[in-house]
């Protein structure tokens, strides 16, 4: 091989390691998915997220491209990503799916349950796309040390899930929705059975439900007034939990997630439970 050739063959592959080194530009759909990205040593790759990305607390500076449900392909191609990630469970719609890939763009949309399995999958199979499963494992080590802490509701107490935009707007949580499984985890029973996902709240399913506490997202209560506030909703200071006070709120992002903090969230979770019941 002559001097020339070799000096090309150098070149080339210093230009071929350098593209391959290039950073994504990576548009996160999903909180969950965001969590897992930082946890991967990624964040600094990403240039844009949806509302639900609420942690850690840099990701709020970055530039926002709807809720995952109500996604637009034009925000997020203005970001100019190279590679897109959402969940099925987040419900991006399939044409702004279509659309993202038509422009060119890399998407990737990964299956996710309500269960401590799948969330150790997503893990991996995110951290597999970027070549980092040793990380994954690290990852996943915390997540099994956090459940590791959890003090399981004994016995178990009738939780009743209130997902609240204000008192004009609420809804309770049936059985298979994500709360639930987190109320499970936790040791907890939905007070709720008889439908899935979600149905407007009504005074005599709260009365007949009668659960010995009343969970919400931390806006939740915010938008109803508090505690004061949703003890004035019609049906709630009737049940046990109304007489007893015993109302509890989480960050919602923690409560569902099911990511890297679920392990948290049920500790959380089933600590205000227990600490409402002593």
């Amino acid at each position: 091989m002559t001097y020339l050739k070799k000096y090309l063959l150098f070149i080339f592959c210093l230009l071929s390691a350098e593209l391959l080194a290039q950073p994504y530009r990576i548009v996160s759909l999903d909180g969950t998915i965001s969590e897992i990205l930082c946890e991967l040593g990624l964040e600094s790759q990403i240039v844009g997220v949806d509302v639900t990305s609420t942690f850690p607390e840099s990701l709020k500076k970055l530039p926002k491209v709807g809720h995952n449900r109500n996604i637009s392909a034009e925000g997020v191609l203005s970001l100019n990503p190279t590679l897109v990630l959402g969940l099925e469970t987040g419900m991006v719609k399939p044409e702004v799916i279509a659309q993202l890939k038509a422009a060119g763009k890399n998407v990737l949309i990964f299956k996710r349950e309500y269960t401590i399995e799948s969330t150790k999958n997503l893990v991996r199979e995110i951290a597999k796309y970027f070549n980092l499963e040793n990380k994954a494992e690290v990852v996943i080590k915390k997540i099994e040390a956090d459940l590791a802490k959890v003090k399981k509701v004994s016995p178990a107490k009738k939780v009743l899930f209130i997902y609240a935009r204000g008192t004009g707007s609420m809804m309770v949580g049936g059985e298979g929705t994500s709360v639930e499984k987190a109320l499970l985890l936790a040791g907890c029973e939905n007070a709720i059975k008889g439908f899935t996902d979600f149905k407007p709240l009504t005074a005599e399913a709260l009365i007949l439900a009668n659960p010995d506490v009343i969970l919400l997202f931390s806006s939740g209560l915010e938008s109803v007034g508090g505690v004061e506030g949703l003890l004035k909703v019609q049906g709630i200071a009737q049940t046990k939990a109304g007489k007893n006070r015993k109302i509890i709120e989480m960050d919602g992002q923690l409560l569902t997630g099911f990511g890297v903090r679920v392990g948290q969230a049920i500790v959380e979770l089933a600590d205000k439970v227990n600490r409402k019941e002593n």
